[in-house]
């Protein structure tokens, strides 16, 4: 399919400030598409949306924070007034937990939850009717973390297998309705989601994090997502290592286990020691 196909529609991505979501807004913006962008920095959110219609981009961006349930509404609300409508809807705002389960506090683990699984439920639950009546396409960027499990990362993992829960049952839910369901776990990106992501405390975490396999670059996890739409693929799957993983979790889960824990033990041991240099 070619790159017309998105001519016109109105592309509504939240967490659109930076990273992915930054770059999924420039890849459709400049194939025709008019974007919306909701993040909860809104310094930032107005940078993008001027740098876009520099570029001759139909763009609006607004504040909004998807983990509060009158805002993440509201912000729907106010593109569907704006634009008449929504063809697709990019479930892309995530933040992030790393720390052993043992040390995270009951709120920091809500908090992700709110942004990565509540945030982008309550905003398809505002854009569904809008998205049926066009038959339109929902796109849900999740995770390596949402398909195996990843140590250290119990809330991050949480929140992205629910994900996954939920859009593929809505799949089956809107099936012959004319709306098709997206899935997408990228592997590693240069983005700022790790180094603003969570300890248990709910603060920035300061210890380093293990990365597997390449880091990739959010434009070119952007131009797979855009290509996969086009193609209407259920599940994107964007780094050979995710790939590795993912079919060592499935068919050899005890081996999975025993690699994925050796890989990431030093993570959790680096925060244990800072920990304990600070209470010296």
């Amino acid at each position: 399919m070619g790159s017309n196909w998105i001519e016109g529609m109105v592309v509504a991505i939240t967490g659109g400030a930076g990273g992915i979501g930054a770059a999924l807004a420039w890849k459709f913006g400049r194939a025709g598409a008019r974007i919306a962008l909701i993040d909860v920095d809104e310094g930032e959110i107005k940078n993008r949306e001027k740098e876009l219609l520099e570029a001759g981009v139909s763009v609006f961006a607004q504040r909004g924070d998807i983990a509060k349930e009158s805002e993440g509404t509201a912000a729907i609300r106010e593109i569907i007034e704006r634009f008449g409508g929504i063809d697709i809807l990019i479930n892309n705002a995530g933040i992030s937990h790393r720390g052993a389960f043992r040390e995270a506090e009951l709120s920091t683990i809500r908090r992700v939850m709110e942004v990565n699984f509540f945030g982008s439920l309550r905003c398809t639950k505002a854009a569904l009717e809008s998205i049926l009546r066009r038959r339109g396409m929902i796109i849900v960027v999740s995770s390596l973390a949402g398909l195996t499990p990843v140590l250290g990362r119990t809330a991050y993992c949480a929140s992205k297998h629910a994900l996954h829960g939920l859009f593929e049952t809505l799949r089956g839910e809107l099936c012959g309705q004319g709306v098709h369901v997206m899935m997408v776990c990228p592997g590693f990106t240069r983005t700022n989601l790790q180094s603003k992501a969570l300890d248990g405390k709910g603060q920035v975490a300061s210890h380093s994090r293990t990365m597997v396999g390449r880091e990739a670059a959010p434009s070119e996890v952007a131009e797979s997502i855009f290509n996969g739409a086009g193609a209407k693929k259920r599940l994107l799957i964007l780094s050979p290592a995710g790939k590795l993983s993912y079919l060592l979790f499935r068919f050899a889960p005890a081996l999975y286990d025993r690699l994925m824990t050796k890989r990431l033990a030093n993570e959790i041991q680096r925060q244990e020691l800072l920990k304990n240099r600070r209470r010296q």
